[in-house]
């Protein structure tokens, strides 16, 4: 095996918005940009200028995202996210006010236990995260 990459498919509500979460997820943290977009054309099955196929990188974490308007009977769920290690109490606390607007919250960043500082939540475009401060 070669690698094993998240994709992230934005349906529904989110379909379309794929560019609009790469850009907001890279300027989120230190050395994340993106690497590549493809756009679909017209006359295809989506539509034309949504994201066909985009990879970004969040740190050296390679993450894939594609827009489909398509009618599917999925969307994102919390039972998958993206855990991130912080690296200091600024870091969690400014990532996790940023991710969590217009979001939603599923536990507030605060000590429960098995960390001092850990939150999850789910993003404005649905996406579910898990901050931890290393």
């Amino acid at each position: 095996m070669k690698s094993i990459t998240t994709c992230l498919l934005f349906v529904g509500e989110q379909a379309g918005k794929a560019q609009q979460a790469i850009e907001f997820y890279t300027s989120l943290f230190a050395d994340s940009a993106v690497d590549d977009i493809q756009y679909h054309k017209a006359g295809g099955p989506e539509r034309e200028g949504s994201v066909k196929l985009a990879r970004f990188h969040i740190g050296s974490t390679e993450v894939l995202a594609m827009d489909s308007a398509l009618d599917h009977q999925f969307g994102f769920t919390p039972a998958m996210s993206l855990a991130v290690e912080c690296e200091s109490e600024a870091e969690i606390t400014r990532v996790y006010e940023r991710l969590s607007e217009h979001g939603a919250t599923l536990m507030p960043l605060g000590n429960y236990g098995f960390s001092r500082r850990f939150a999850w939540l789910n993003d404005r475009f649905g996406v579910s995260w898990q901050l931890n401060l290393a």
